[in-house]
């Protein structure tokens, strides 16, 4: 079988811009967390969050990529952080052609309420009520001019192909909060069976805004700690009130081992398993038996020919609320038996949140890191164990030990389940 390897990747973060200075905060237990300034959340229930909304940023970013203000921040976050895994690998010639492809989890960016209010009265003729057609009217006529057709979800994807000349697939996943994980497994399995030599694959998201805090508001799923904000992610700990809200963007060049050893590229590690299952059960839950993830997770571990007793590290998908956590890790125990008590598991939403879509690519990429230097990242904010959390969270600090495998669990709205395995190449 093809095995594929990454050879480059970079992240946008709310706790830092690039690879280094990303894994610098996490190891340091740095929280991206504050109250949301880029509009007025008073009257809701959570006013916190992980965003990536500060104008300077942005301002830098676009500047660095040639975007103009009309680009949605997940486009700009997401064209930035894929252009620089590009680099990273040396891969910019790789890339362009009908042998790659890219594979893009993101939900697009929503549209405030207040500009879809304004194109519906745009639309309609004097005098008249507002109608659907005059509003589709109106969304047509302002497509070519304003940013409206740049929030699609398909938008990112066919954006990355065009700028660098990517001719082979190109694929937009939503599945919720495992978007990038099954996007960066797609990608997998799209080299293995020799569609492609070279995929960019990762995911994006930007969707703290005002419609969004309110649905999930409403879901009751969000911490309230608006006073401690860095404090308010705080997954496994017994005192747990919910998840918090981030943004950001990771992307990873992926190869055939083959091929990249062709070129010269040097790997990072080996992406050796893939596991994607769904629960179908609910779809605003996941079951509750957590077996979903335990097949995801199982999969992934045989199609590496690992065993269990062979992975050392798992980035948890590790939300911070009370049915998720728990769950997790009763899968674990039950993936992993005996072994479980010598794992050591930590939770990168600790720090900058729940990147929804990006989460599953960002946190594939800290677990590299984390293969890469031998060092499990902390889960911060942990004080208070539950008794129905009882494994090694890594507390508030990193860990340095040996790490021979490392797996990435996502888990998402709707019952889905991606799980994702690396090892040193060659291992």
């Amino acid at each position: 079988m093809r095995s594929v390897v990454v050879t480059g990747m970079d992240v946008v973060t709310p706790i830092g811009v690039g690879l280094e200075r990303f894994w610098k905060a996490a190891q340091a237990g740095t929280s991206g967390i504050r109250r949301i300034t880029h509009f007025d959340p008073e009257g809701l229930p959570t006013q916190i969050a992980a965003s990536v909304a500060d104008p300077a940023l942005l301002g830098e970013l676009r500047g660095a990529e040639g975007l103009d203000a009309l680009e949605p921040r997940s486009v700009v976050v997401g064209v930035w952080a894929a252009r620089s895994a590009i680099d990273q690998a040396g891969a910019m010639s790789a890339v362009r052609g009908p042998r790659a492809g890219v594979f893009v989890g993101t939900a697009g960016e929503r549209q405030d309420l207040r500009q879809l209010g304004a194109m519906a009265y745009a639309g309609r003729a004097p005098g008249e009520p507002v109608t659907p057609r005059g509003f589709a009217r109106e969304l047509a006529r302002r497509a070519g001019a304003d940013r409206s057709y740049r929030t699609l979800p398909q938008y990112l994807a066919a954006r990355l192909a065009g700028r660098f000349g990517i001719e082979g697939p190109a694929a937009t996943l939503q599945t919720a909060c495992t978007s990038s994980a099954q996007a960066i497994g797609e990608a997998v399995r799209a080299i293995r069976r020799g569609t492609i030599d070279v995929a960019l694959a990762g995911g994006a998201e930007c969707i703290v805004s005002p419609i969004e805090v309110q649905i999930f508001c409403l879901l009751g799923v969000m911490s309230r700690r608006n006073e401690a904000p860095e404090t308010a992610s705080r997954p496994f700990d017994a005192r747990r009130d919910g998840f918090v809200m981030g943004e950001g963007a990771g992307f990873l060049v992926l190869e055939e081992a083959e091929h990249a050893r062709g070129r010269g590229a040097r790997p990072l590690a080996e992406l050796a398993g893939y596991g994607s299952t769904c629960d179908a059960y609910r779809i605003t839950d996941e079951a509750p038996d957590g077996q979903g993830a335990v097949r995801a997770m199982r999969a992934a571990i045989a199609d590496a020919g690992l065993e269990p007793a062979q992975v050392d590290y798992v980035n948890a998908h590790g939300t911070s609320t009370p049915m998720n956590d728990r769950v997790e890790t009763a899968a674990i125990r039950q993936v992993f038996g005996p072994h479980a008590d010598r794992l050591l598991v930590s939770s990168t939403k600790s720090m900058i949140g729940h990147t929804i879509s990006a989460a599953g690519a960002i946190e594939l990429i800290t677990t590299v890191l984390a293969l890469r230097d031998q060092v499990a990242p902390p889960t911060i904010n942990y004080q208070v164990p539950d008794p129905d959390c009882d494994l090694s969270y890594v507390p508030n600090r990193p860990v340095a030990v040996p790490i021979r495998a490392a797996i990435s669990n996502s888990f998402g709205f709707g019952g889905h389940n991606d799980c994702l395995l690396v090892r040193p190449h060659g291992g």
